[in-house]
């Protein structure tokens, strides 16, 4: 009865045909990720609203746990049919608790947490537990109930965290530390082992594809952002200036990531080796470090065109300089890990950002000049990476 059951919620034909090794974007995987829209509408808000250390902690935790969510669904899509009727069943489950997470998010520290940990636990786990029944009786079929395993693992935590608020911050933590490592040990289980690498054939273009998405929405967070600062405000030279200069922030952030970064990528991808290695370090890490930079620069355009004229206070200055630095690091592990290097202007843009804070930070300059300053380091990394050697 219950093989019966699961051939029928979970068929084989659910499976992806790979002809000629090409997975295509399917346009449920692009309505499921509109959730994400709102999730990183949500995230930036929070971070707008808790600019202390505890409450940069707190966003780059729920950061963490909305990001997995929609990575761990991305690569289950780059096996399973979201155009079957089964994976189209998945896929709303799936889509309804990403959109209660994000619900959750600006109170999932008080009254929503269990809100967000639920459905963040339960995603994780039906989605594991689909893949490991879809699966069954191969290899893949026990990988994906050793990740189910540990996600129930970190699942613990993350209710314990729930349940106890005083120590709310430090469990989801260690929660998160769980569910990022366990693909670096393999899903390793007691008296079964880790699951091998090579076992995860993976379409890589696909993923990639599915990340250079996602990083286009997180850049609309900046243009919503930026669009709807203007609209309550009034139109004075100093914020339209503002204004322009978040704008080129932004430009500058897709030309390095679409015109020098996605190629490198595709090179990697196309030339053959371990998708699954290239695809766990450069996509799934760095490209969430990528997005988490995103969002925060969009945190400092707001501020910026909020307070043109006014001496930029620290916060703003910290999130107009790490923002960048964040999207840095992110792409600096893409490279190092798709092309075996980090390019050097990598290096002295970072150190041009920390300057940059500094000088604003010491001399009690505005956000006008902050946002010069930041806007001139980006435009001499587009210009430095431009002369990078292409793959």
């Amino acid at each position: 009865m219950l093989s019966s059951l699961l051939t029928r919620l979970a068929p084989a034909e659910a499976l992806r045909t790979r002809a000629g090794g090409h997975v295509r974007v399917t346009n449920l995987e692009l309505f499921f990720d509109l959730v994400y829209v709102f999730s990183i509408i949500q995230l930036s808000h929070f971070l707008l609203e808790h600019q202390t250390w505890t409450g940069a902690l707190q966003a780059a935790t729920i950061f963490a746990a909305v990001w997995w969510a929609w990575n761990y669904t991305a690569w289950a899509t780059n096996w399973i049919d979201p155009d079957h009727t089964a994976g189209r069943f998945l896929m709303i489950a799936l889509m309804g608790c990403a959109i209660l997470m994000a619900i959750a998010i600006p109170h999932a520290f008080d009254g929503r947490a269990g809100l967000f940990v639920g459905a963040y636990v339960i995603m994780a786990l039906v989605r594991a537990g689909y893949m490991a029944a879809i699966f069954r009786g191969q290899q893949m079929g026990k990988n994906y109930a050793q990740l189910c395993a540990w996600s129930a693992l970190s699942g613990l935590f993350w209710v314990a965290g729930a349940l106890v608020p005083a120590l709310r911050l430090e469990l989801w933590i260690v929660a998160v530390l769980i569910d990022y490592g366990a693909p670096y040990v393999g899903f390793w289980l007691p008296r079964v082992g880790a699951t091998p690498m090579e076992s995860w054939p993976l379409a890589g273009l696909h993923l990639l594809e599915r990340n250079q998405q996602v990083f286009i929405i997180s850049l609309g967070e900046s243009i919503l952002l930026l669009g709807g600062t203007l609209v309550g405000a009034a139109l004075l030279g100093s914020t339209l200036l503002a204004a322009a200069l978040g704008f080129g922030i932004i430009v500058t952030l897709w030309w390095l990531y679409f015109v020098h970064t996605t190629n490198t990528g595709e090179h990697a991808f196309e030339r053959g080796g371990d998708h699954t290695k290239l695809a766990r370090s450069g996509l799934a890490y760095a490209h969430g470090i990528m997005v988490a930079g995103a969002i925060v620069v969009a945190v400092a355009i707001e501020e910026i065109i909020a307070h043109p004229s006014d001496p930029a206070h620290l916060p703003t200055i910290l999130v107009a300089v790490f923002g960048p630095a964040i999207y840095l690091a992110g792409s600096a592990l893409f490279y190092r890990t798709m092309a075996e290097r980090i390019p050097l202007a990598y290096l002295g843009g970072l150190a041009a950002l920390i300057i940059v804070g500094w000088v604003v930070h010491t001399s009690h300059a505005s956000g006008l000049v902050l946002g010069a300053g930041v806007l001139a380091v980006m435009i001499g990394l587009t210009i430095m990476a431009a002369r990078e050697p292409r793959p």
